[in-house]
């Protein structure tokens, strides 16, 4: 059934028919992955062995932000096991659309590859190795939506490389604004100052900064 918008002599679909739910499989499955990933940081201390799992409720979000701008071209920086990306990928099946992720330790990667391909979503993520400050160059934009949840250290670093890459009225979305405020004070100030960025704080999981592309009219 389509209706019509009224004043714009157009059709589009109702919202009902184009949006999908993440089906219970996969919410099961995430569900798995979420009590691994908070069982296994519990018991290991050095960083490469931590999951260091975005929240559930950062998933839904971030599933909500792809599916509902209709994004094609998604980018993650920090793949770990492909948790945050299982909810991207499942939402770009909306749109036919593809995820970039990149991700340097070679064990999470092969982690990632085989809860991916458990997910049945391994042919909608590309995975890229290596440091993401020497390979996010080399990407090609633009990109409709960007999530960094990586050493944070490099944030403000991964701010000025995908800004550029980011077509007008894409999204960022930078994770763990909130919980570690301290160590991300030269991000917030440089992305809440950006002349191509409104941006704002999200109180859900461990706080995420959300950021809009401006159009710059020249």
């Amino acid at each position: 059934m389509i209706a019509r918008h009224v004043g714009l002599g157009r059709r589009r679909p109702l919202m009902r028919e184009y949006y999908h739910p993440v089906n219970d499989a996969i919410l099961r499955f995430l569900d798995d992955l979420a009590r691994f990933g908070a069982d296994n940081d519990s018991r290991e201390t050095a960083r490469p062995r931590r999951m260091l799992n975005i929240t559930p409720d950062t998933g839904r979000l971030l599933w909500i932000l792809a599916a509902a701008t209709g994004a094609t071209r998604i980018l993650e920086v920090g793949t770990s096991n492909a948790f945050s990306t299982i909810w991207l990928a499942d939402a770009v099946r909306l749109t036919g659309g593809r995820v970039v992720t990149l991700e340097v330790n070679p064990d999470k990667i092969a982690m990632a590859r085989r809860n991916l391909a458990t997910a049945g979503l391994a042919d909608a993520v590309e995975i890229v190795e290596g440091s993401a400050a020497d390979t996010l160059g080399q990407l090609p934009g633009p990109f409709d939506l960007v999530f960094l949840d990586a050493d944070r250290p490099s944030y403000l670093t991964y701010l000025e490389l995908v800004v550029p890459k980011l077509r007008s009225g894409g999204l960022l979305v930078a994770d763990n604004v909130t919980s570690h405020a301290n160590e991300l004070t030269e991000y917030l100030a440089r992305v809440k100052s950006h002349p191509e960025l409104f941006t704002v704080t999200v109180p859900i999981g461990n706080g995420e900064e959300i950021a809009i592309k401006r159009h710059i009219k020249t």
